[in-house]
């Protein structure tokens, strides 16, 4: 085998040199980097960085279902593919968000679209490795007229002359063109090709073969590991930010880092891990998840033949890519496979037994012989799979394992010292928090926005805010009156569904959209204790007790609750805001429970029902009430950050930013919030009614931890808070206004205040 290519999931290659080192912890960076509007994002995307869709376990692997996409397209009567168009040409892929006038929030699907798949992403783990590999190694596996009689007859795929080993597909030969597509397809974010010098510095060489081949003989040609040449040319739009909108250097970084991620470590056999591998041999498993191929630097435990086969028509997609048909995928490496599901091209399988058994096509005999297995082979098999390494990595979410608690009072941190039995509580609900469902748990049903409650609260710690990729969009129709009216599929335009083939259309005559932004958890649990007299003492409804053009008042659900919770303020309580949240977001069920009326009871997805249990739901709710408030930040100027907050009262924020709210035993709650309904957009406006709240009427967003939770507004409008106040409207005009005339120097000490918070 290869010598010195594994590390743990997320680390550099070990033989990095100091230089890619310090270039692999810029891309790295890179990746992370949450693309704002004034950066270059959109205005069209599906997320809003590129360690978004590849986070699983770590920067850089796979991703759960809710960041799955989705390719359309249009099948010609003669058999071709057509990719389809998604508020721009986007090599298929469907964007989810859209701001500007064009198109809705929610872009529309082309009618004449009769295909649409789903992607789960890929992890780069050991892809330079894989770029190194000669065409001729993988090529001399194919067998695409099955001359053998295996009844296997995998195929290449080629791209632009060269072996395809990259994509669902094997549609992509270069790393670079692997990350630029998507850059522009699901961020919007432009990028000008790398140069000819700059591509030849890359750790896996990449410069034009045609270039450089002449120039050199055998030897040098594999000490260089070619690869072919990234497609050229710029990429472009009209958003109003300068392209590129990714500098090269950048984009240099980024692909050094993907080039340079460490191949899983395998973990050494043992007697169960030796009988797997001989299972995984004898049911023919290694007919196409070939157990090596070699490269460069020796033999790499892939275990895969990197070629295109057929899967069958249960699996098959219909879209057709380079000389990949409908129903061909590339074989997937099988190394980390532990830590990177969920499995199969659309992560419809949560285990590695039903990805096998879900095989069909030329694997169908193969599936059968694993599902007549008996018991104790099939955990053989199942222990062989999960030793090819990331094992010890691999977590039911995104928190590393035995992930240490924050301390009291910090972000994620509980809110005081615990009990050991409330802390006990409190590590049960952040696990399930952060916990992934899969399709066979029940999530989706068929439609949802996340597959785990942190999917959506994961900014800057699991529990806060999430950036604009994981907004909730909400439709509806304006009648011939101006009122609003509900579609018959409900307001919310969910992100995921767990039917391969829906991409969850808006309602025809749908005519307002909106976005809204996941709001931060921290502190729900003092909120829900707020004395509702306290909120209500606040409420004006008529502007008759203070005249002063704000007219706050209380939002009521089922007619008797006190809403606190939710944009509209729509949520009576943190109880019913979990069951809330676990049936419209998630798509499970939850059991009945005396006195709740939010939550979905039953659904039509095959999992039998209740989904979450009573006691699992109280443990989301308990670790959410336990959840201590932002804690608040310090100033570089505390001088003028005190200047600041007296500007915030004297221009009139406080009026609905009240600074404290006392709970029903005495204690003050700092959340700068009345927790009222107010109208905040301009007159005329249109947009979602929910409850009782009007279509420009929002609940006073708590203040509390705003430095830490933008973008903000409902609907992710500003990138900053000095945006956010020049956009408040409606009861707010005064305040703006007044904000508006304040000195450059005021307007600076209040928005340093508004850090602190």
């Amino acid at each position: 085998m290869a010598e010195g290519i594994y590390g743990r999931l997320g680390d550099p290659l070990p033989y990095a040199s100091a230089e890619q080192r310090a270039t692999f912890a810029r891309g790295r960076a890179v990746a992370l980097r949450r693309f704002d509007r004034q950066d270059g994002l959109g205005p069209a995307f599906n997320v809003t960085f590129c360690g978004a869709c590849h986070e699983r376990p770590v920067t850089g692997g796979s991703s759960g279902l809710y960041r799955n996409f989705f390719l359309s397209g249009v099948e010609t009567p003669d058999g071709a593919f057509v990719p389809g168009f998604s508020a721009g040409d986007a090599g298929g892929v469907i964007r989810l968000y859209y701001y500007g006038d064009d198109y809705p929030a929610r872009p529309p699907v082309p009618a004449e679209t009769n295909i649409v798949t789903q992607r789960n992403a890929i992890p780069f783990f050991g892809v330079g490795l894989i770029a190194e590999l000669p065409d001729a190694e993988i090529q001399r596996r194919a067998d695409p007229d099955d001359a053998d009689g295996d009844g296997v007859s995998g195929r290449v795929n080629y791209d632009r002359g060269f072996v395809g080993r990259f994509g669902r597909k094997s549609q992509t030969v270069s790393i670079e063109g692997f990350i630029r597509g998507p850059l522009f397809n699901h961020m919007g974010v432009t990028t000008d090709p790398l140069s000819e010098p700059q591509r030849a510095a890359l750790p896996v060489d990449s410069s034009d073969p045609t270039l450089r081949g002449a120039q050199l003989d055998l030897a040098s040609t594999l000490a260089r590991f070619a690869q072919a040449a990234a497609p050229d040319g710029p990429t472009l739009d009209d958003d109003g930010v300068a392209d590129p909108e990714m500098t090269t250097a950048e984009l240099f970084d980024l692909v050094s880092f993907a080039m340079l991620l460490a191949a899983p470590a395998p973990e050494p056999p043992t007697a169960l891990s030796r009988r797997g591998a001989e299972v995984f041999d004898r049911i023919g498993c290694d007919g196409c998840h070939a157990p090596r191929l070699t490269g460069p630097r020796g033999p790499l435990p892939l275990f895969s033949d990197l070629l295109v086969h057929d899967m069958g028509p249960e699996l098959a997609d219909g879209v057709r890519m380079k000389d990949a048909g409908g129903a061909e995928f590339r074989t997937q490496p099988l190394w980390g496979i532990a830590a990177v599901g969920p499995y199969l091209h659309d992560g419809r399988a949560t285990t590695i037994a039903e990805a096998i058994a879900m095989h069909g096509g030329e694997a169908q005999p193969h599936a059968e012989a694993f599902l007549a297995l008996t018991g104790d082979d099939a955990a053989a098999l199942e222990e062989f799979l999960l030793s090819l390494g990331g094992r010890d990595q691999s977590t039911p979410g995104l928190l590393p394992p035995n992930a240490p608690v924050p301390d009291p009072g910090a972000y994620g941190g509980p809110i005081r010292p615990l009990t050991s039995a409330e802390r006990e509580r409190f590590e049960a609900g952040r696990a399930l928090f952060d916990a992934d469902f899969g399709i066979s748990d029940g999530v989706g049903a068929p439609r949802m926005n996340g597959d785990s409650c942190r999917a959506c609260h994961f900014d800057p710690v699991i529990g806060g805010a999430g950036p604009r990729g994981v907004d909730v969009v909400r439709h509806g129709i304006i009648n011939a009156s101006g009122g609003f009216v509900a579609p018959s599929v409900g307001t919310i335009l969910h992100r995921g569904t767990a039917l391969p083939a829906d991409p969850n259309r808006a309602q025809g005559d749908a005519s307002v959209f909106e976005l809204r932004q996941t709001p931060p958890l921290f502190g729900v649990g003092l909120i829900d204790a707020i004395d509702a007299d306290a909120i209500l003492a606040n409420a004006d409804p008529d502007d008759t007790l203070t005249p002063d053009g704000i007219s706050g008042r209380a939002s009521w659900t089922d007619g008797h609750r006190l809403g606190r919770f939710g944009w509209k303020a729509q949520v009576p309580s943190v109880d019913e805001f979990t069951r809330d949240a676990v049936g419209a977001e998630l798509g499970m069920t939850l059991p009945p429970v005396a006195g709740m009326t939010f939550g979905v009871l039953h659904d039509n997805d095959g999992v039998a029902d209740p989904e979450l249990s009573a006691e699992e739901a109280q443990l989301l709710s308990d670790y959410m009430r336990l959840l201590a408030p932002p804690p608040r930040q310090p100033a570089s100027d505390p001088a003028a950050a005190l200047r600041g907050e007296q500007i915030f009262a004297a221009v009139g924020c406080a009026s609905c930013h009240v600074p404290t709210l006392p709970t029903v035993d005495g204690a003050d709650v700092a959340l700068y919030s009345d927790l009222l309904l107010h109208e905040i957009l301009p007159a005329g406006a249109v947009g979602i009614e929910d409850t009782s709240a009007g279509m420009r009427e929002f609940r006073t967003a708590p203040l509390w931890g705003i430095a830490t939770s933008g973008p903000y507004l409902h609907s992710g409008a500003a990138d900053t808070l000095e945006q956010a106040i020049l956009l408040h409207a409606g009861e707010a005009d005064a305040t703006r206004a007044a904000f508006e005339a304040l000195s450059t120097a005021d307007r600076a000490a209040l928005l340093m205040f508004l850090g602190t918070l």
